[in-house]
């Protein structure tokens, strides 16, 4: 029989000079030694352990073994990377220095029927452990991660912030004096309809001035609502002229509101995540805490 490369081999040994057998749902493959002489029982996790890392514990026990490999029944030479859950799907051939090893592995399906509810049970086990021993490490990290994301987006934020609070003093000056210059219009407006109803000309004079007055602001009045689709109510009317005197002054000033709204959403986000990662309750954990300042 010829290897991969070649090189003659002996001929096949019977199969039962390698045995595979299943003990707590975990193969145990049971080999001779060739220079040692005796037999030696390699117990094996096919899930994680890989042909090589199994190659590797067998030289490691006989270290007169110089040659160990495995092919498959056709002669092809089966990857180091290759996991032993794959291997022992089929039949293959366990080369060591010079003899190769006719190996045939036991049927799975009827293994696992056998050994389904305690395969389940450690599963289910070896999954409770490793959430108790590392959910908490992650958390902390994840934790440590969103404080350090909310830093840079602070800093990010403070000079709009900043400028943003200039821009809206600026607004709002200029919204109040809005409002003081219409209240002293409608003043004085009072006061020369006074003094020409009762000083200068009669009543029946500035009835229809009156009249037309009260007409223009009501036609004022429809014009704000078809220009905005909103009623002319004095609250909605100063928070519009307060917009429209921040957006001007954020576009002189090179103030980027949609930049500014993006980092505040950004920020709320992080604050909510790191919020509900802070619920030792929700997460079943006593989970420590990482100061700001950390």
């Amino acid at each position: 029989w010829m290897g991969r490369e070649g090189a003659p081999y002996s001929t096949l040994v019977p199969s039962d000079e390698v045995t595979i057998n299943y003990r707590h749902g975990l193969p145990v493959i049971t080999l001779m030694l060739p220079t040692r002489s005796e037999r030696c029982q390699f117990t094996v996790k096919p899930v994680v352990t890989t042909v090589g890392a199994f190659l590797q514990d067998v030289q490691r026990e006989d270290k007169g073994i110089e040659r160990a490999e495995v092919f498959a029944t056709d002669g092809s030479k089966v990857s180091d990377a290759t996991l032993l859950e794959v291997l022992l799907m089929n039949d293959f051939k366990l080369v060591i220095n010079n003899t190769a090893y006719s190996v045939s592995p036991p049927v799975k399906d009827k293994l696992s029927s056998e050994h389904a509810t305690e395969m389940e049970d450690v599963k289910s086990l070896v999954h409770r452990l490793f959430v108790a021993l590392h959910l908490e490490d992650h958390q902390i990290r994840k934790e440590r991660e969103l404080l350090q994301k909310l830093d840079h987006l602070k800093g990010e934020l403070l000079p709009l912030e900043q400028m943003k609070a200039r821009i809206m003093d600026s607004a709002d000056a200029k919204t109040s004096r809005l409002l003081w210059v219409g209240l002293a219009l409608m003043s004085a407006q009072g006061g020369a309809l006074a003094w020409l109803t009762w000083w200068v000309y009669s009543w029946d004079i500035m009835e229809p001035v009156t009249y037309f007055i009260t007409y223009g602001s009501a036609m004022a009045f429809y014009a704000y609502f078809v220009l905005t689709k909103q009623d002319y109510i004095y609250p909605h009317a100063k928070d519009r002229q307060f917009l429209h005197y921040f957006y001007r002054k954020s576009k002189k000033q090179h103030f980027n509101v949609e930049r500014y709204n993006k980092l505040k959403d950004d920020v709320a986000e992080a604050e909510e995540s790191l919020r509900r990662l802070r619920q030792p309750l929700h997460l079943k954990l006593p989970i420590q805490e990482i100061s700001d300042k950390d």
